[in-house]
């Protein structure tokens, strides 16, 4: 027989008033539990719209592509993934121009022929026919990286540009080079050398160093106009100096290979204004 407790009576009324009172779940139609219902029948709906939206628009702005690409971290990776379109571009160029070649010869008109032999005469010394012969070659290259690293003021004297490059082809040239090549693309008339960066755009596409430059010719002469030429002789001697060490290199090579160019043609020329 369970004894009774005092106040017992009391406390049990307070308990089942707190358990029917505000704690109890709202069993009517307006209360927030209801509201908080509908509000997620309604919203749900609302926000899948919108992602469905979102998702649309980069769909279409992203053409198939990456819209957040990675960061090319790697100079010299960069360069190789343009040089390779290039490369691709370039033969889809000498498929077409081969082509146009195959159909020129099948016209039968004395008038293209006679151009046409006048074209095959000038395409050796535009540079459009492969030479081989014995020649020099030349490397430029960067101070190394701790060179770099440990220099404090301006790293541009540490560096290779554009018209070192320049200097060593016009050298070359002026040498009695018969053909230049530079990373292995032959070097003509039109061909455009410029600063990319830490690379240097040959021909519309970048290469990083070093520069391999090749000529085709005789090698005393190109000796001659290579130590003959004050600008080279200032890049060698802070190639020798240990605070710059800028990489030089020649060497004499009895067979030097210069491929055809056989890039785009298309040129623009300037009319002069009538007075």
């Amino acid at each position: 027989m369970r004894s009774s407790v005092p106040g017992w009576d009391g406390l049990r009324d307070t308990l089942v008033n707190v358990s029917a009172g505000s704690h109890a779940r709202p069993t009517g139609p307006s209360g927030p539990g209801s509201r908080r219902r509908l509000w997620w029948r309604l919203g749900t709906p609302l926000v899948v719209l919108a992602c469905g939206g979102l998702f649309v628009v980069s769909a279409n702005n992203s053409q198939g592509t990456d819209l957040r690409p990675g960061r090319y971290t790697d100079l010299a990776s960069l360069v190789d993934d343009e040089a390779d379109g290039y490369d691709e571009l370039r033969d889809r160029v000498a498929s077409l121009n081969a082509e146009v070649d195959m159909l020129s010869t099948r016209v039968g008109d004395d008038d293209v022929r006679r151009y046409q032999r006048r074209i095959a005469r000038l395409e050796d010394p535009a540079g459009l026919r492969p030479r081989t012969g014995q020649g020099v070659k030349i490397v430029l290259s960067d101070a190394p990286e701790d060179v770099i690293n440990s220099t404090t003021g301006n790293v541009n004297p540490l560096l290779v540009h554009q018209q070192d490059i320049q200097a060593v082809v016009n050298a070359l040239w002026k040498g009695g080079a018969t053909a230049v090549t530079i990373q292995g693309q032959r070097i003509v008339s039109t061909t455009g050398i410029k600063c990319e960066g830490n690379s240097v755009q040959l021909q519309g596409v970048p290469y990083p160093q070093p520069y391999v430059i090749e000529a085709v010719g005789d090698q005393s002469a190109l000796l001659a106009a290579v130590d003959g030429d004050a600008y080279i002789g200032a890049y060698r001697e802070d190639a020798v100096d240990p605070d710059i060490s800028v990489g030089w290199d020649l060497e004499l090579q009895s067979l030097v290979k210069a491929p055809g160019y056989d890039g785009l043609l298309d040129l623009n020329y300037a009319t002069p204004l009538n007075p």
